[in-house]
């Protein structure tokens, strides 16, 4: 059986949904539904990289930061600290409960999660527009306050009836650290779980020494990076719909079970994904193919095994069906 190597990133649905209030026991079941659903890849002969989204977690630790810090004087941790911290338990979780599904399917496997640097350019043009929203909502009075005492900028929340968040930059990843051991782990038959959260942001200074940055890097833009330099022959997204679609929630709403690169870049530019969702998410998916990766698979967190779901993006439709027929729904081979 010839070995494929596959990166599957693990999105918010993935792990926590939307109705739910984020016990450890929702998210342990949640991961669980999940990794039974990656379970047919191991059988037909995928090694595995696995990496995962940290929103609301990360945003739990800013806000006890936050707490900590007006309560008991405790000195609020930077955010990069703050990514690491869901990196090891959000990647400790999903190791647990892969373990445990893999004890009840009787594999055989290690599973390994590293917690993951990724280096972005000091010099980014996001850093100076920065438009990612993090930790609590504050009034406008404790929102100047914070502002004057720790130099962070705020913009105001208009879809959450008021109240004013922290915005932060979001740079565009340019190094994976430790990609090539990560590579090296999974084609030896170890399921990594890698680059939680986008990865702990870091930048190299002057000096050559590196730096830790205030920034949120977008988790399948790194994904995708990771995915491209190990040489992975296949990228997942799994998130919370089943398809791609065009004119999404419109009365000409449109399912698109395949794309190819010039199409989905199409749609892109045409401003057809929603640039917080699923913009990053085609983003992600074309830099792969683009780099060489054979095919890309969006759908939804639990019906990843269920072939007949999920949009695949690959460079030319030839590629991706065998021929030039859009209407064939199966996505694996």
């Amino acid at each position: 059986m010839s070995k494929k190597l596959a990166v599957i990133a693990l999105g918010g649905n993935a792990l926590l949904r939307g109705n739910q209030v984020g016990t450890i026991e929702e998210q342990e079941q949640n991961t669980t539904d999940t990794l039974e659903n990656l379970i047919f890849l191991l059988r037909e002969g995928y090694d595995l990289v696995i990496t995962h989204g940290n929103g609301p977690q990360v945003g739990n630790i800013l806000m006890q930061n936050d707490a900590g810090e007006q309560m008991y004087g405790i000195p609020q941790m930077p955010l990069d600290i703050c990514v690491a911290d869901t990196e090891g338990g959000v990647g400790y979780m999903i190791e647990r409960m892969f373990r445990n599904v893999l004890n009840r399917h009787g594999i055989n496997k290690n599973v390994v999660c590293l917690i993951t640097t990724v280096v972005v350019d000091k010099d980014d043009p996001a850093f100076n527009d920065p438009q990612k929203r993090v930790g609590e909502i504050y009034t406008r009075e404790h929102a100047e306050e914070l502002a004057k005492a720790k130099g962070w900028i705020f913009k105001e929340e208009v879809k959450a009836h008021g109240g004013f968040r922290r915005v932060v930059p979001s740079p565009r990843p340019m190094c994976i650290m430790n990609h090539d051991l990560i590579g090296e782990l999974a084609r030896k038959g170890n399921i990594v779980i890698a680059s939680g959260g986008g990865g702990v942001p870091v930048y190299i200074d002057e000096n050559n020494e590196i730096r830790r940055a205030e920034v949120v890097i977008d988790k399948d833009l790194a994904s995708s990076l990771l995915a491209s330099k190990i040489g992975a022959d296949e990228f997942y997204i799994l998130t919370d719909i089943p398809y791609v679609y065009i004119n999404y929630k419109k009365p000409d709403q449109e399912v698109k079970e395949f794309l190819d690169y010039k199409d989905a870049m199409k749609y892109l530019n045409e401003g057809q994904f929603a640039k917080g969702s699923m913009a990053p998410k085609i983003e992600a998916c074309l830099n792969f193919v683009k780099s060489g990766g054979r095919q890309c698979v969006i759908t939804e967190a639990f019906q990843l095994e269920d072939r007949s779901y999920g949009t695949r993006i690959t460079m030319e439709y030839e590629q991706a069906t065998g021929s030039s027929d859009e209407n064939s729904s199966h996505y694996g081979s």
